[in-house]
């Protein structure tokens, strides 16, 4: 057997080499003779997995270590009855931590307004609801929108109440294009103009679901901040937006040690069951004990004096905007970054809190 499988999924040798001869690849330049003699294809959200990339191959199984599936053609994957998993849930813990730590890095104030701070929440599936705990921990109101799903605990508002409550927005949908609810530029113009000017905006989501013109008229008039980990033309990022963004980031929002390797877990099981084996491997005995910065200790007092340790997000912000040439970030040293990343460690394994 062999398998394809991006060169930036988390321990992809422990839970396959037993199985079949491994060929890593970039996942973003992955063409169809590279998998045209694979059994199984293993993916995240840069490899876009359609008709064109399957067609005459013997590929029988895809698993994507990622949240969504708008890269995958599921309708091409079922046609050819290749069956596929992606990892839905697999890092929504660090994403939401990832907004947290973001928005007490713009102001570590923030841990002292309890019910003062009303974060809003777009989307409330696996990230949505994790968030939204951790940030009832800190005290804070937590607003929501999705019109799909209904959360006890949390104040289930309209898209325009939200607009006009929140002072701080978190993005956390799927990208799609039609329906009844379609999230493509869902932050337009009008979005804005219903905001508070104060308020403050996170997409760790999808870039396109923020209309990126829209959005810098918006920071320009109102002079926002505004977090972005995704962005509407990725990998490539201009210069100009990112002089107007308070954080930027190369969408690692999920990156997390415990994130991605809980995201291959996933789908060496989804594996196991296509292939007949036994699944009995799990990713904790490969993770690295660190410091217990939470040990016995106030959430509030660990975060106010030990954030950077534990993420300092200012530096993948640096990080990002070292990588202007010519007025924009290149799609190579964007995806170098990504490759390259120190993947932290999500709050949990510091003796804190998980949702």
């Amino acid at each position: 057997m062999k398998i394809i499988a991006d060169e930036n999924l988390a321990f992809t040798d422990y839970f396959f080499a037993e199985f079949a001869e491994i060929q890593h690849r970039a996942g973003r330049t992955l063409t169809h003779q590279d998998v045209q003699d694979a059994d199984a294809l293993l993916v995240r959200s840069v490899t876009k997995v359609d008709q064109a990339l399957i067609d005459q191959t013997k590929i029988q199984f895809v698993g994507s270590a990622t949240i969504g599936t708008d890269h995958l053609d599921i309708h091409a994957l079922e046609h050819h009855n290749i069956a596929w998993s992606n990892a839905a849930g697999c890092n929504a813990q660090a994403v939401a931590e990832y907004v947290i730590t973001a928005l007490l890095h713009l102001n570590i104030e923030l841990l002292e307004k309890d019910h003062q701070f009303t974060l809003a929440i777009v989307g409330l599936g696996n990230v949505g609801k994790r968030l939204a705990t951790m940030a009832q921990l800190l005290g804070w109101q937590v607003i929501g929108y999705d019109p799909y799903v209904q959360l006890d605990g949390i104040e289930n508002v309209s898209f325009n109440e939200l607009l006009k409550r929140a002072d701080a927005i978190s993005i956390h949908v799927p990208l799609t294009l039609s329906g009844d609810y379609p999230t493509q530029h869902l932050f337009d113009d009008a979005a804005f103009s219903a905001m508070k000017a104060t308020a403050i905006l996170i997409n760790s989501a999808r870039g396109a679901v923020v209309k990126q013109s829209a959005l810098m008229a918006d920071i320009k008039k109102t002079k926002r901040q505004v977090v972005l980990d995704v962005f509407e033309f990725e990998p490539e990022i201009s210069e100009q937006l990112l002089d107007l963004l308070a954080l930027a980031t190369p969408h690692i929002a999920g990156y997390s040690l415990e994130g991605k390797a809980r995201g291959t877990q996933m789908i060496y099981e989804a594996f196991c069951n296509r292939f007949g084996y036994n699944a009995s491997k799990q990713f904790e005995s490969q993770l690295p004990s660190v410091e217990q910065y939470f040990d016995q200790q106030d959430l509030k007092a660990v975060l106010k004096q030990h954030l950077t340790q534990i993420y300092n997000i200012a530096e993948d912000d640096q990080q990002l905007r070292a990588c202007v040439q010519d007025a924009k970030v290149q799609q190579s040293a964007f995806d170098l970054l990504r490759k390259n990343y120190p993947l932290r460690r999500e709050w949990a394994a510091h003796g804190g809190p998980k949702a």
